[in-house]
């Protein structure tokens, strides 16, 4: 039930003194719906008096060796575009009364140019320089335009002004910042008040919160710095706290409500496949496998991550998972991303367990494109129990398939699946172990929120005599004598994969296709050689044919698209030349160069992209909010490519695609229920989510149903906004 202060909040807008009825169906369509709506649409920054000066002040601060960052606020009053060479430089000329100043754009110069209009007044902030004329410079300033009234305010008395990002929706319609800022300074005095708590005193308490009420307030028009930085802290703590709440149920109910298997190691199985083995185990591994070894003898359900670099030896670790479950009398499923990893997983698996004498394995194998006759003859085996080991793609969790004893479910490369499919196949058994693996390593922030309800295992050793791979960025012009690295070096049986981004041509993209250069290559650089084509275009069979032959070094050199991105592993293949390497992500440029370094060989990862991108230096600082999306496009292309020169370590460039990229286009949790973050940063605030974790998962420990008192905040805050979550929360 809501309270008569909360129902107050939820009236619309339009009762928000200078909106009415017709601005009200404006904001409606920017998601503004309720006052309350109006009320927590937070700045997206504030102008703070403490560190503003005028011309003359800053000038001193300057020649006094000050290199920190100012804000001078200013007039318009001048603007000119100049040509130096082939670059367009944009000045704009301002005045305060403390004399002139001068901001320099290189970049965006018609944005810009645009946004600077004569008499208008700016706050304008940045490290401050003297130029060679002597005047006093800002280069790619942060700005905000403000009212006279606000700068001669802002000036007198200190006050701390709010700046809100504009939708083009309301921008179109003439509702600026300035009249913004009026609205919700007027919600903000008559109705602030009206927010009920919701969080628990004793949280609140604990953890040294601000009161709800303040936070909003403060928000918006904070009376200090440190105000604000306490209203912050109190929403970041609230939204990971019942992010944590919504993880740890789903824990509770995986671990509580669900009977699992109990599953020993029974017979000399483990201990027979092992001696066939023609390497050791690593520690990380065998450490690995005793943290899965006691999840699986217990009674409840194992709900377990393992994660770790490309090739250190995550398969062979799940593999041994699914022996325990087979020696146990039970079926184990492995589920892969496509067809051909999932085949190659088949074979693989099947030659290894071939060793074995005490007992017969059979593997079968579910993916698109097989015949009727095959397909329904491993049906068959699955639902009689023929199978004892079943690997496919998405094609294991359709209706026809039916296990007769599933215990066990292996995801690999499991970002790739959504909640939803996954969910599908666990309901293939009876409350199965599930062993998901990531190749992709997961920085802390992310294992204790996207993976909070999960044990973790992490294999962080890479096996013997492996020597790291040298990474190269080059100019495109470079790559004659790429070329002939390559010829070299297969005259010591290196193999080699170039990889390029399409398929066929592409006008708007500009991007090589493997196709074409495929022909021009083994007709020109390459007619010594042997050279194959694979591409995404291709069954999984002439894909699986083709690696077959590669293998087998019946090719030199292999022209690919990324299909070779997962899971295939071509041991004299030591080469990795990656053109237009600025198209592609981060964590697809890791998994591209996993593919080699797997032996004692020397491998090399060359990277090939535009000139300016191989001399850009990652280390320049952009404003990167002013800057158009085909330059903040360049900017992080810059740093993937220097980053994976710099780097080999997974986890090192996992943590600079999350601060790139965000939690939600990585793990594809923007599809899978998992709310929102609006405020807290996942590389920062890493205390503040153990801190959240931690009283989170106490208080489902001794309360999951939130029967108490003092949780009842929780549970009406959890059934008013987080409804849509709970299907998360049950989903494994």
């Amino acid at each position: 039930m809501k309270t008569k202060d909360e129902h107050i909040l939820d009236q619309s807008v339009q009762f928000l003194k200078s909106v009415g009825p017709k601005r009200a169906e404006l904001f409606r369509k920017v998601g503004i719906e309720s006052i309350k709506d109006m009320l927590m649409y937070f700045p997206s920054r504030h102008l703070d008096r403490s560190s503003t000066l005028t011309a003359a002040k800053a000038y001193g601060y300057v020649m006094n060796g000050y290199e920190g960052e100012i804000t001078v606020i200013g007039k318009v009053f001048d603007k000119e575009k100049r040509t130096f060479g082939r670059k367009d430089v944009l000045k704009v000329s301002f005045r305060d009364e403390g004399g002139f100043f001068e901001c320099v754009w290189f970049h965006g110069i018609k944005y810009f140019y645009d946004v600077f209009d004569e008499g208008d007044i700016f706050a304008l902030s940045g490290k401050p320089s003297i130029s060679k004329f002597g005047q006093l410079q800002f280069v790619h300033p942060d700005f905000d335009r403000i009212t006279e009234d606000e700068s001669q305010n802002f000036l007198n008395t200190g006050k701390i002004i709010p700046f809100y990002r504009i939708p083009k929706e309301l921008k179109e319609k003439n509702v600026g910042e300035f009249s913004l800022r009026r609205i919700i300074s007027n919600a903000v005095e008559l109705y602030a008040d009206y927010f009920e708590e919701s969080l628990p005193a004793e949280i609140i308490s604990a953890h040294n919160l601000m009161p709800l009420k303040d936070a909003v307030k403060n928000m918006h028009f904070p009376a200090s710095k440190q105000k604000y930085e306490a209203a912050l802290q109190r929403f970041k703590f609230e939204e990971i706290f019942y992010l944590e709440i919504l993880i740890a149920l789903r824990k509770h109910n995986y671990k509580t409500k669900l009977a699992g298997h109990s599953m020993l190691i029974k017979s000399k199985l483990i201990k027979e496949f092992l001696k066939t083995l023609p390497f050791d185990l690593t520690a990380a591994q065998l450490k690995v496998l005793s943290e899965i070894r006691k999840n699986m003898e217990a009674p409840e359900p194992m709900n377990r991550l393992l994660q770790g670099d490309v090739g250190c030896g995550k398969t062979i670790v799940a593999l041994i998972a699914m022996l325990i479950a087979i020696d146990n009398g039970f079926q184990a499923a492995l589920m892969a991303p496509t067809e051909i990893l999932a085949d190659q997983h088949a074979k693989n698996i099947s030659s290894m367990i071939s060793r074995i004498s005490s007992k017969k394995i059979k593997v079968a194998l579910l993916v698109g494109g097989q015949s009727k006759s095959e397909r329904e003859k491993y049906l068959e085996e699955i639902e009689l129990q023929e199978a004892d080991i079943i690997i496919g793609t998405h094609a294991l969790f359709e209706e026809k398939v039916k296990f007769r004893n599933l215990a066990l479910i292996v995801i690999d490369e499991q970002q790739r699946f959504g909640v939803e499919q996954r969910a599908k196949l666990i309901g293939k058994g009876i409350t199965p172990d599930v062993l998901v693996m990531s190749a992709t390593p997961i920085p802390r922030t992310l294992s204790l929120t996207v993976y909070g309800d999960l044990d973790i295992s992490i294999i962080d050793e890479m096996p013997k005599n492996r020597i790291p791979i040298k990474t190269y960025l080059r100019k495109e012009k470079k790559l004659p004598e790429i070329y002939e690295f390559i010829k070299q070096k297969t005259k010591e049986n290196y193999q080699a994969f170039i990889v390029y981004p399409l398929v066929a041509e592409s006008d708007k993209l500009e991007l090589k296709a493997a196709e074409t250069y495929y022909n021009e290559l083994k007709e020109s650089y390459f007619k010594e050689l042997n050279v194959g084509l694979l591409h995404g275009r291709m069954s999984w069979q002439e894909k699986e044919a083709i690696m077959f032959q590669f293998l087998q070094k019946k090719f030199e050199v292999l022209i690919a698209t990324t299909v070779i991105e997962v899971g295939i592993d071509i041991p004299d293949a030591n080469i990795m030349l990656i053109n237009d390497a600025q198209r592609f992500g981060l964590s697809q440029l890791h998994q591209l160069r996993g593919r080699i370094g797997r032996t004692f060989k020397q491998a090399y990862c060359i990277l090939v992209t535009k000139d300016e991108l191989a001399e850009a230096n990652n280390k320049n600082k952009f404003n990167l909010e002013y800057l158009s999306p085909s330059q903040l496009e360049q900017y992080k292309a810059a740093i993937r490519l220097h980053t994976m020169v710099k780097y080999n370590d997974g986890f090192k460039i996992a943590e600079i695609d999350l601060k790139l990229r965000g939690p939600g286009d990585i793990f594809g949790t923007k599809q899978s229920g998992f709310p929102e973050l609006k405020f807290i940063d996942l590389i920062r605030d890493v205390n503040i989510i153990v801190n959240a974790k931690k009283a989170a998962f106490k208080i489902i420990e001794t309360d999951p149903k939130l029967e108490s008192n003092s949780n009842k905040p929780i549970r009406k805050n959890l059934l008013e906004h987080y409804s849509g979550s709970f299907k998360y929360a049950k989903i494994a």
